[in-house]
C-alpha cells in the first residue's frame, strides 16, 4: 500500500452504523368505563321509573306518597351532577359540538314528536300541537342538557360558579313569568346540580363511598324516609319538580328563595348517601348504565301508556301488595330498555351517525388551520411592534410563554394560536358523557 492509498483512506469517513428497525408504538388501549358511574346511572333510572310508576298509586296512600317525595328529592339531582362531572372538558370543538347534536338534540326532536303525538292519540286530544318549544313529560331534560353543556365553557372561567348558579335558580323560582318555552324554570333551578358536578374531581366521589360515610348514609336516609311521611300532608310535592316558581305553587315570592337552598341542601345530602352505597365494582347490571338514555326515553312510552290505557283503574294495584308489583314490574321494565338489544334496535333515533349532514372532518380542520395561519401572521407582526417599541421581550414584567400567565392564556405567540394545540392537554370526555335521564 503506497502513501497516497494510506492517505485516502484516513480522510474516508467511517460508515454510519445501521439504524434499528423503527418499532410502531403499541396501539393505545380502549378507555376503560368506570363501573361507579355505570352502576349510578343504572340505579338512578330505576329509582326514576320506580317513582313514575308510583304517581298514580299516591291518592290515599301517605306511605306511596312519602317514598315518591323522598326519591323525587334526590334521584334526578344525582343524575344531574353526574352528567356535570363527565361535561368538565367540554368545549365548542367541532367533535363535541356534533356528538352533542346528534346524541342530545336530534332524540329531543324524535322523542317531543312522539311523546306529542302520543298525548294527541292516545290521551284523546288530537288537537294537541307538536310543539318544540314545549317539552312534555321527560323530554326537558335533554333540552336541559343541552343548555347546560353549551355554557360549560362559562361555569369553568367563572370564579365563584356554584354560588352563582344558585342565586340564578333563586332568582328563577321567584319569577313566574318566565313561563314554559323549553321549560326554562327547570334549566335553571337544577344548573346548581350540574354545575357542582362541574366542580366535582374523582377523590370527591372516593370520599363519599369511605365506610364512615356509609355507616352515616343509613340514620340520614330513614331520618329522610321519616321526614317526608311526616310532610307528606303539609307540603306541596310540586317544589320537588323545579317546574313552577313560588307563586305559582301558592306561596309568596321569598319562599322562592328559602326553598331553592334548602332544597339544594337537602338533595345535595341524599345524593351523597346514594353514592356511598353505590358499588364501585363490576356487577350484573353495570353494562346497563350505558343504555340509560335508552331507558329513559324509553319507559316513559310506556308510563304514559299506562295511564292512558287504564291499566291503574283495578283497585288491588292500590293496596300495598298491588304497589310492590308494579314497583317490581316498573323496575323490570326499565332494565330491559337498558339492555344492549334495545340499544342496537333504537340506536338509530337515540344516537345517529348523521354523516350525511355535517362537514368532513378534514374541511373543518383545514377551514381552521387557514384562519389559524391567518390569525399567527398577525399575532407575530404584533408581537414584533411591540418589541420594538419596548426595546425587548424579557423585561421584568413579560410573561413567559407556557407559565399560564395572562399573557399564555390568551394566546401569545403563534402555537397558542393553531387549533387543537390546547385541546391536546385535554382528556377526552368519556363515552358515558351523552348518557342522561330524569
Amino acid at each position: 500500500m503506497n502513501i497516497s492509498s494510506l492517505r485516502r483512506a484516513r480522510h474516508t469517513p467511517a460508515p454510519a452504523p445501521a439504524s434499528p428497525p423503527s418499532v410502531a408504538p403499541p396501539p393505545a388501549a380502549p378507555q376503560q368505563r368506570d363501573a361507579f358511574f355505570d352502576n349510578a346511572k343504572y340505579l338512578a333510572i330505576v329509582l326514576v321509573a320506580m317513582g313514575h310508576s308510583w304517581e298514580p298509586l299516591r291518592n290515599g296512600s301517605r306511605a306511596a306518597s312519602a317514598l315518591y317525595m323522598f326519591v323525587y328529592a334526590f334521584h334526578m339531582p344525582a343524575f344531574i351532577l353526574i352528567s356535570g362531572y363527565f361535561s368538565r372538558n367540554f368545549d365548542l370543538r367541532p367533535d363535541r359540538l356534533k356528538r352533542l347534536l346528534t346524541g342530545v338534540v336530534v332524540p329531543y326532536v324524535i322523542f317531543e314528536t312522539v311523546y306529542s303525538l302520543l298525548k294527541g292519540w292516545a290521551g284523546g286530544d288530537l288537537s294537541y300541537p307538536v310543539s318544540l318549544l314545549d317539552p312534555w313529560y321527560l323530554t326537558w331534560f335533554l333540552i336541559a342538557l343541552f343548555v347546560w353543556r353549551v355554557t360549560t365553557p362559562v361555569w369553568r372561567i367563572a370564579r365563584h360558579p356554584v354560588p352563582l348558579a344558585l342565586a340564578i335558580a333563586a332568582l328563577a323560582s321567584c319569577s313566574p313569568d318566565i313561563g314554559d318555552d323549553l321549560d326554562l324554570q327547570r334549566v335553571l333551578q337544577f344548573l346548581p346540580f350540574f354545575v357542582v358536578g362541574l366542580r366535582m374531581r374523582p377523590e370527591h366521589f372516593r370520599m363519599v363511598r369511605r365506610r364512615e360515610v356509609r355507616l352515616l348514609a343509613v340514620p340520614v336516609t330513614a331520618a329522610a324516609l321519616v321526614f317526608a311521611y311526616w310532610a307528606v300532608p303539609r307540603m306541596n310535592a310540586g317544589w320537588f319538580y323545579h317546574r313552577d316558581s313560588a307563586q305559582e305553587l301558592g306561596a309568596p315570592w321569598w319562599s322562592g328563595v328559602v326553598m331553592t337552598f334548602a332544597l339544594f341542601g337537602c338533595s345535595m345530602v341524599l345524593t351523597a348517601c346514594f353514592f356511598a352505597w353505590v358499588p364501585g365494582r363490576t356487577r350484573w347490571f353495570t353494562a346497563l348504565g350505558a343504555g340509560t338514555l335508552y331507558g329513559y326515553l324509553l319507559h316513559g312510552l310506556l308510563i304514559k301508556g299506562s295511564h292512558f290505557a287504564g291499566w291503574y283503574d283495578p283497585a288491588w294495584l292500590h293496596t300495598p301488595a298491588g304497589a310492590i308489583v308494579v314497583t317490581v314490574v316498573a323496575a323490570a321494565v326499565v332494565t330491559a330498555l337498558c339492555s344492549p338489544l334495545v340499544q342496537r334496535i333504537f340506536r338509530f333515533a337515540m344516537e345517529p351517525r348523521m354523516e350525511w349532514a355535517f362537514r368532513p372532518a378534514a374541511d373543518v380542520g383545514s377551514g381552521s388551520a387557514a384562519s389559524g395561519s391567518a390569525g399567527s401572521g398577525s399575532a407575530e407582526s404584533g408581537a414584533a411592534k411591540a418589541k420594538a417599541v419596548t426595546g425587548s421581550g424579557s423585561g421584568p414584567g413579560s410573561e413567559a410563554p407556557g407559565s399560564g400567565s395572562p399573557g399564555a392564556a390568551a394566546g401569545a405567540g403563534p402555537r397558542a394560536l393553531v387549533p387543537g394545540a390546547a385541546a391536546t392537554a385535554r382528556a377526552a370526555v368519556p363515552s358515558q358523557a351523552t348518557r342522561p335521564p330524569h
